[in-house]
């Protein structure tokens, strides 16, 4: 069936839905058009002198379908992300698929205290939701959906929900798999978004071999022999393409009082590899492909996060004056992607003070990092997992995104400064960058460090609400960058223009189809 058939008939039955359950108030079926407009001069990471800023505008477009009953919950969304003018005025299948399903998952309840229809009283609530869904906890530094991006996170999982006394307990677990052809033997996992095809060391285009993630060289796009050059210094599983073979995560949370105390225990297993070549003989030419081989390696490298998060309130907190207060600590222990000993830290600490329409305070964030030697055996370098970083480590996203992160760790003091009405929103943060670890400076031997000042980066935000389903928010953020800032990004000292900027215009329109009070 083909993908504008698929869509043609999935819209059909929405429409079918919507016909015949309109009446009932347990059936939703909304949408979302979101458009945005970028200037990037600069974002994610330093432009070479005299580079040219890129403007583009993106779009998702979304249905999410939902059915509330009960005894079930099911929810379901497909979206298309897009550029605009990426696609030519025709298209074919080998432009690639970008209609996809987002979410498709359903929430079975087998008891409730609240319904008489339950005959199981045990617990106060117990659910078991399955299939593929966003993991969203806590203010989403660890596990979050990252709906920033035009297409968000998603994991394919069954998660265990209990709630009981005022105590809250989601134990979760994920296993991935490659593929589900017959004659296909062993759990061999690689990640589906390894690319289909990849330039050998001599520039030749070739198809990149099964089971196999390549390492190029970043200097010229070629496969490189040198593992380290490509994934030196990406430390987060937000830019990595190798996904976990299996995960489990317990979190359990409690509010007492005004003060809510959530523990999380993450585990996530990495399928073992080999670093290895694969040979193509291209007319008299031999030449080569280097990656990572997880052909028949057994076995996995497990990760194991730990932590809690505490969030206080002082006031009530529906007062015009009021304090929020925010620490958290997590730990990272076993073993990293590549085998090696892992033992990293992550602290947070914030507050943030309501009078009347302003808010305002200040925050400090600590993530442990490696000083840059190789041939260390413990890796110290925290990954913030799942989360979404754009919300808490710049809006330009220069850290534990998809660009290349400070080997060093990182630490962040910033102060947020926030004016809000009914219909208007507006936030000025300002950032300080530094390396949580001196780092070794390879290119110049009279100085081994270098500073761990990267610099600062202010970040202005408006939104502003149009009418109930029609959202506009603008922003404009720029960064006085250091010579570090330029060396754990690309490497050079002198080459960039340090004083990056980017702006963006996003329009989200969000119709509830089915409400009818909406008018």
């Amino acid at each position: 069936m083909s993908q504008k058939l698929q869509f043609q008939v999935l819209i059909g039955l929405f429409l079918f839905l919507c016909f015949c359950y309109s009446a009932k108030a347990q059936l939703s079926l909304t949408g979302q058009l979101r458009t945005r407009t970028e200037f990037r001069d600069g974002y994610a990471t330093l432009n070479t002198k005299g580079s040219p800023a890129s403007i583009f505008t993106s779009q998702r477009t979304r249905l999410t379908l939902a059915y509330k009953w009960d005894k079930v919950n099911f929810q379901t969304s497909v979206q298309d992300i897009r550029l605009w003018g990426q696609d030519a005025s025709t298209i074919n299948n080998a432009d690639g698929n970008r209609f996809m399903v987002h979410e498709a998952w359903a929430e079975i309840f087998v008891a409730n205290a609240a319904d008489s229809t339950f005959k199981w009283k045990g617990i106060e609530k117990l659910s078991f939701k399955l299939g593929r869904q966003a993991l969203i906890y806590d203010d989403v530094r660890l596990l979050g959906d990252l709906d920033w991006l035009q297409q968000p996170r998603r994991h394919d999982a069954l998660v265990i929900k209990a709630l009981h006394k005022g105590w809250q307990l989601d134990l979760g677990f994920g296993f991935n798999q490659s593929t589900d052809a017959f004659g296909a033997t062993g759990t061999t996992y690689t990640s589906a978004n390894v690319p289909g095809f990849i330039k050998t060391n001599k520039g030749y285009l070739v198809n990149t071999p099964n089971n196999f993630i390549p390492l190029t060289d970043p200097k010229n796009g070629n496969s490189s022999k040198n593992g380290n050059a490509a994934f030196a210094n990406v430390p987060s599983t937000n830019a990595i393409n190798q996904q976990y073979k299996s995960m489990q995560f317990l979190y359990v949370a409690r509010k007492f009082g005004k003060t809510k105390f959530a523990g999380l225990f993450f585990k996530d297993d990495f399928s073992k590899y080999i670093k290895d070549s694969s040979q193509y003989f291209t007319g008299k030419d031999t030449s080569y492909v280097y990656g990572l081989n997880f052909n028949n390696q057994t076995g996995v490298n497990s990760r194991i996060t730990y932590g809690l998060m505490i969030n206080g309130l002082f006031g009530n907190e529906n007062d015009a004056n009021r304090i929020i207060w925010q620490a958290g600590a997590y730990f990272q222990g076993g073993k990293d992607k590549e085998g090696k000993n892992l033992n990293a830290a992550h602290f947070t600490i914030s507050a943030l003070a309501t009078i009347g329409k302003f808010s305002f305070g200040p925050g400090f964030d600590y993530l442990s990092g490696n000083d840059g030697t190789s041939t260390l055996k413990t890796n110290n370098r925290f990954d913030p997992l799942y989360g979404t970083p754009h919300k808490f480590w710049g809006y330009m996203d220069y850290f534990y995104v998809g660009t290349v992160s400070p080997v060093g760790g990182l630490q962040n003091a910033y102060f947020k400064t926030r004016y809000s009405t009914k219909n208007l929103f507006i936030t000025f943060d300002i950032h300080n960058f530094a390396l949580a670890k001196p780092t070794i400076n390879n290119s110049d031997v009279a100085k081994p460090q270098i500073s761990k000042n990267l610099g600062y980066e202010f970040d202005l935000l408006v939104n502003y609400s149009l009418n109930k389903i029609t959202n506009i928010e603008a922003g404009y953020c720029f960064m006085t960058a250091t010579n570090s800032m330029e060396y754990i990004k690309k490497g050079t000292m002198g080459k960039t223009n340090h004083i990056p900027q980017w702006a963006y215009l996003m329009i989200n329109i969000r119709p509830d189809f089915l409400n009818k009070n909406k008018k």
